[in-house]
């Protein structure tokens, strides 16, 4: 099968590559990339072809599915280009950064017989499968409510700009966790309360955020979602789920499998994941229902519904007050 990237401007986009080199029968024909210096250098490095615009890398390569990695407000016309084009699409997270755009971008896949899945590797973490399992099992009776973090550094750049990514911390870390609860549960929310703010670095969008969230199926949870940890932190941030449920609490630490590393050169300490790759697990399940011509596990629709959270916080930001939804558009 033939890839390829179109934009590196998420840092996600460094994985996704790595992972596509291991699976051997993907090739990445080519790579896109605004940032001319950037899209060579990367090109060069993984002896492949290189395309300002990624219009012409769709009119030109022969390639069966695209990964999206561009600034969410960018999502929609590529999907949608790519879609048109004929080809299987992996987008970044989150899906965009509104409710019309992202239901054109389903609406594209469907009418050009394509597929879409959102990039939400939590999803595939053994650890987070196992959960499910025994959910489905219905080994931990019925489950009543979660407590959930996603905090991480402040990435910058144009993760900062509403125009680019739709908002802040919020948008940025919200939807991971709001695909696992949806998964886990097989319900919708239906009220999103919100506090967030700008509290811990001089940047124009929210670094703090919690979400306090009532599913349809009663089931109450909450998220904070911010750009907490310090640049020193030795790891980028975690994704923690308690969920408390009849027969006991279910404590996930999806990135604890680590290795502590101490650098006297770079007077500096990290943690260096052992665990399972969780980006090269989503991918080859991509790859996977690419080439049996079964639906992908995460589709747009599940980008849409995570995402809408995301947009339902803001709107009780604004209105501080709880809202309902689905959200009017």
């Amino acid at each position: 099968m033939k890839g390829a990237i179109l934009s590196f401007a998420h840092m996600h986009a460094y994985s996704y590559i790595e992972c596509l080199k291991k699976i051997s029968d993907v090739e990445i024909s080519a790579i896109a990339d605004e940032d001319t210096d950037r899209g060579k250098s990367l090109a060069d490095r993984y002896g492949t072809r290189f395309y300002k615009d990624y219009q012409d890398l769709l009119k030109e390569e022969d390639v069966d599915f695209v990964v999206v990695c561009s600034e969410n407000v960018k999502h929609r016309d590529m999907v949608i280009a790519s879609a048109q084009a004929g080809k299987h699409i992996l987008c970044e997270k989150p899906i965009s950064v509104d409710i019309p755009s992202a239901k054109e971008m389903i609406d594209a896949v469907n009418r050009y017989g394509v597929q879409l899945q959102i990039a939400f590797p939590v999803r595939f973490s053994p650890s987070v499968r196992r959960v499910k399992d025994m959910i489905d099992r219905k080994e931990l009776g019925n489950i009543l409510a979660f407590n959930c973090t996603n905090h991480g550094k402040m990435p910058g750049g144009w993760f900062v700009e509403k125009s680019l990514a739709g908002g802040g911390a919020i948008m940025d870390h919200t939807v991971h966790v709001m695909d696992i609860l949806r998964w886990y549960l097989g319900s919708e929310a239906e009220y999103v309360y919100a506090e967030g703010d700008t509290l811990l670095q001089n940047i124009p969008a929210e670094d703090t955020g919690l979400l306090s969230i009532i599913f349809e199926n009663g089931i109450f949870a909450t998220i904070d979602a911010s750009w907490s940890r310090p640049k020193s932190f030795p790891i980028w941030g975690d994704v923690n789920i308690e969920m408390v449920t009849e027969k006991g609490v279910v404590e996930m630490e999806v990135f604890s499998q680590t290795l502590e590393f101490y650098n006297d050169k770079s007077m500096s300490a990290s943690w260096i994941d052992w665990g399972a790759n969780m980006d090269l697990l989503m991918i080859q399940n991509f790859i996977s229902s690419i080439k049996n011509g079964k639906p992908v596990e995460v589709t747009g629709y599940d980008g849409l519904k995570a995402m809408e959270v995301a947009l339902a916080a803001y709107r009780s930001l604004e209105l501080k007050e709880p809202v309902k939804l689905p959200l009017e558009v």
